[in-house]
Parts: C-alpha cells; structure tokens; sequence
C-alpha cells in the first residue's frame, strides 16, 4: 500500500484557501498512485487556531469544509485533521480529530487523547480528550490502522520528551490491533527537536513492531514555525522516509518491505536556525498582507543578520533600510551599513538624527539642570529612531522589523519604544553567540550561490569580500553607539558567558545556587539574573517574536511581572 504525507502550509482561519489546498494535493496524490493521503493536525482550519475555536460560525465553516473533502475522497483515502462538535454532553465543546474519508463521505473520527498544556499548548481550552480509541480499516491495507494525533505519539517514558500522562494511547491502539499507525500533527520547529522525534518515533515503532508514519505542518503561524520533516519508520524503528525540511512537500511511502522511499537530508542546527527564521518571517509578513518590511541598519551584527534573513525570506526588493546617525555614530557604522545594503542589493535612506536629538535634549535640559547624564539622555537616541522607522511603517505600509537578540531582550539591554518598535522581533530567540553563527552561515551561503546571488542582489563589490555581511561587522565589539566609545561589555559580561547562565536560566529553569554551582561566579550570576527577572515588564510589551528555542520570550513563558523571582 502506498500513502501520501502531504506537509501543507495553511493559513489559519482562511478555510477556503485551506480546503483548496488539501482538495489539489490529495489529487496530485492520487494521481502518484496513492491510496491514502494524510494532512496535518487541524489541517483545515491551521494550528494553532487559538480562541477562533469559540466561535460557533468557524466550527460550521470547518463541518462544512469536512464534507466537501469528503465528498472528494471517491478516487483516494483521504485522513484529514480538523475539529468537531463534542457529542457528550459534559465537558469542552470540541474534539481535535482525525477524519477518514473514502467514498464520497466521513467513515470514522478519531480523537486526539494527550491534550497538552505545557509551553504554547493550551489544548484543555479548548477540547475534550478521547474516551477510548478505535482502529480503522483502509482498502488495500490487510492490517488496521491506528490513527493518532501530535502529542499522543510523544508519550514514552523511557526518553525525556516531555510530561508523563495516565494515559498511553500508542499502547490501546496497539492492543486494539493497529498494524500500522499514522500521527498527524503540527509540532512546532526549535533547534535539536528533529533528533528527539526521530529518536522516540523510531523506538515506538520498535516497541509495537509497527510502522508509524508521522505528517508534520509546515509553515509560520505568529511566533512558532513548523518546519514538516514528515517521516516514517519501518517496524524495526529505521528512518525509511523523510520529507523536506520548511517547505511544502508530498512524501509517498510505500508500505512493502521491499519498497524504497525518498529520505531528505534535514539540516544542522545553525541551518535549520537560519531556514526557520526565513520561512517565519516570509510567512508573518506574507499571511499578515504586508507588501514589505523596514528596518534600522546600523552597521551592527543583529540588524546586518535580520536585513539578510528579510531579503532571504522577501526578495530585495521588498526591504527597505534605514540608517540615523547620531554624533556618537562612528563612521565605519555608517559605511558597514552602507557596504551591507549595496551587497544585499536593498535600498538605504539615511537619515542624521542631530538635530532632533539637539532639540529634545534643549527641551528637557531646564527640567534635567544639575543631574548627570545617564542612560536617559542614551535612550532619547533609540526613541528618535523609533520614531523614524514607525513614521515609514505608518506612510508606506511597510512592517518594522525589530533587530534586537535574545540576550538583549533578556537582561533589558533595549529600549522600549525605540529599538523594540516594530511589529515582529526576527532574532528575539537567538543568543548573540547564534547571531555571529548565522552571520558566517550567511557569508558561506552567498560564496556557494551563482553570481548574481541567492537573494536577487548583487554579490558583494569587493571580489575578496567573503559574503554579503562586510567582515568588519562580525569582528568589531559590538555597541550600541549611543555614547562615545560605548561597547555592550560596559554594561554586559562577555556574551559566550552571558548566554550560558540564560540558556541554565531561561531555558532550563536552573536557580541562582545550581548557576553558580556549574562553575559561574557568584556575582555573575545574581547580576544577570536580577537583570533577567526585572525586565518582565518590557518583554511583555515586545513585539512578536519568531521562536527557534525550546523556550522563548513568548506565550510558552508566562511569568507575573510584579513579582521577586531570582
């Protein structure tokens, strides 16, 4: 027996565009000779579709799309996920199912078990788990099938993939007879997952001696990119076929043992860092209906990465620069982001902000008469060019794009309303020790590309230049330029250092002692994470952010504000 994965990108709540979308692929896979085709978790409305869940129009619309797919299933199996009407009478109002459809109607539903509540999930809301689960029988499938969604597969004790639950719905399934089993999902990217989901999928398919097919979403949705990866697994748990990673695709596995299928290499960590960065930010600019993005370019590393991933993800044409020097601007800033731009083939405006900056500071200096400078007069500087970016975004229609990394974000080294403007943070979740892997991941693959480059911009002017991004940028000390001689070490511990204790803290949830025990000074330590637990109230106030870690300044983190954590 043949089955299609098919990795689609949808767009959530635009069911229409959905159902098109499933309708042409589940064609294209028969036409492959398919005989079953299976869409991601909730493929037709997109995951996650959040409180558009309470609506009782959007359900009818979902039903409705469910039999119009149904409707089409005369020449090709068709498993789709969707949500439906609870039938009980107590609990939540919905279950997140699997649909079957084969000749012309809806032949089962299958409940998705595990409803997760941890980090971005927030399942309980909004659905009732399954009672109890059913296999299914498939044409020209002798064994039965065993249909499962996301997180019901995750669900192993032996390997550290997440919380335990009562429940193990791969064990009924198997104990009910599932020859083969299918997970659909939508199982969002953070860097290394893809090595625990071969790893636990494969050693489910060995513990029940079945093979497991799993079809992932593909696509950025907000803050959290899928980036597909749909797999399969032989009984004896080997990778047998592997989808593309971040971009749609149609997989066909073919279920005899002899058979052979297509295993796409998925990419290392700085890569698929770098490729989810760019399917997150085409995909929020693209499905939000900007026509194009603006930028600060500073001659810095974060804003020289996030021009590239934009015109990565958009073409050059659709990013615009913006450069404000101020008399604390050195002028090698001015001349990188000058190099950046022409190298990237964008357009750059510059803009001194002298004379606004000499105005607000005569304004304020009555009021300010005998008190020292301080970061105050510094964080004037960030707002003048908030102010700028903000008034392009306003008359052009084009999307800020925020620049400032994850370390910065979390000890508060930013400004609220001057570098934080914007409406989507492209490098909130990378560590500044990434952002340099990512600009030599850049430089790298503009070498390797043809000459006119990867990005429809020119390659670099300098036949020795190594790559879009000038080398003085990845090699000066990073600053913020907002007084003279000003570096980030000022004010901050080396980076390799800082992001160390933020990965214990942050990402691990390690206290201050289990720090310090690691081997980090004392003071180090309490500084940084004084500085991280002080500065809820401006990351509630950041813009989105494209999430690349297994824990983000995002809904998956939900601290108080008015609180002493550290």
């Amino acid at each position: 027996m043949k089955i299609a994965l098919a990795q689609t990108n949808a767009v959530i709540g635009d069911i229409d565009r959905n159902t098109a979308r499933i309708l042409a692929r589940a064609a294209e896979a028969a036409a492959l000779g398919a005989d079953a085709v299976a869409f991601p978790e909730l493929a037709i409305c997109g995951y996650p579709p959040r409180d558009l869940l309470l609506k009782p129009h959007f359900i009818a619309r979902m039903e409705s799309a469910l039999q119009q797919i149904a409707e089409a299933s005369q020449r090709i199996t068709i498993l789709v996920g969707t949500a439906i009407p609870n039938p009980d009478n107590h609990g939540k109002h919905l279950l997140n199912v699997a649909a079957v459809c084969r000749d012309g109607a809806v032949v089962s539903t299958h409940a998705k078990t595990l409803l997760p509540t941890y980090d971005v999930y927030d399942e309980h809301r909004y659905f009732a788990a399954a009672s109890s689960v059913s296999v299914t029988r498939l044409p020209n499938l002798p064994q039965p099938l065993g249909l499962c969604i996301c997180e019901d597969l995750w669900n192993l004790n032996t390997l550290d993939t997440g919380p335990a639950y009562d429940r193990d719905p791969i064990a009924e399934l198997a104990q009910a007879g599932a020859g083969v089993l299918i997970n659909l999902s939508a199982s969002p990217f953070w860097a290394n997952k893809q090595q625990h989901r071969v790893q636990l999928f494969g050693e489910q398919a060995r513990r029940y001696n079945v093979p497991v097919l799993y079809i992932n979403q593909v696509g950025g949705q907000d803050e959290l990119i899928f980036e597909g990866a749909s797999a399969a697994f032989g009984a004896d748990g080997r990778l047998i076929a592997q989808a593309k990673a971040f971009e749609e695709d149609l997989l066909l596995v073919d279920l005899e043992p002899s058979a052979s299928s297509r295993v796409e290499p998925y990419p290392d960590e700085v890569d698929s860092i770098y490729d989810a960065l760019v399917l997150g930010t085409r995909d929020y600019v693209n499905k939000c209906g900007f026509d194009a993005v603006v930028l600060g370019l500073s001659g810095g590393i974060d804003s020289s990465v996030t021009a590239a991933i934009a015109v990565d993800a958009l073409g050059h044409d659709r990013v615009h620069g913006l450069a404000m020097p101020s008399r604390h601007s050195s002028t090698h800033s001015l001349e990188d982001a000058e190099q950046l731009a022409a190298n990237l083939g964008i357009q750059l405006r510059t803009i001194p902000i002298e004379s606004v900056h000499s105005s607000m500071e005569q304004a304020l200096s009555g009021h300010f008469a005998g008190l020292a400078a301080d970061a105050t007069e510094e964080n004037i500087q960030a707002r003048i060019r908030g102010n700028l970016l903000m008034a392009f975004s306003n008359k052009f229609g084009w999307l800020l794009l925020t620049t400032g990394n994850k370390s910065e974000l979390a000890v508060g080294y930013c400004t609220l309303y001057g570098d934080m403007c914007g409406g989507l943070a492209v490098l909130s979740d990378v560590p500044k020790t990434t952002v340099y892997r990512l600009a030599e991941l850049i430089n790298r693959r503009s070498a390797s590309q043809p000459a006119t480059g990867r990005r429809g911009g020119a390659k670099p002017s300098d036949p020795g230049a190594p790559g879009p991004i000038p080398q003085r940028v990845i090699t000066k000390p990073p600053s913020a330029e907002l007084r003279d001689n000003q570096t980030d070490q000022d004010s901050l511990p080396p980076y390799d250092e800082l992001d160390a204790v933020l990965e214990l803290y942050v990402e691990q949830e390690r206290s201050a002692d289990q720090i310090i025990a690691a081997g980090f000074a004392s003071e180090t330590v309490r500084s940084i994470l004084n500085k991280v637990d002080r500065n809820e109230h401006k990351r509630k106030q950041a813009p989105v952010g494209l999430k690349v870690t297994s824990r983000a300044f995002g809904t998956g983190r939900r601290l108080p504000i008015a609180a002493r954590l550290c």
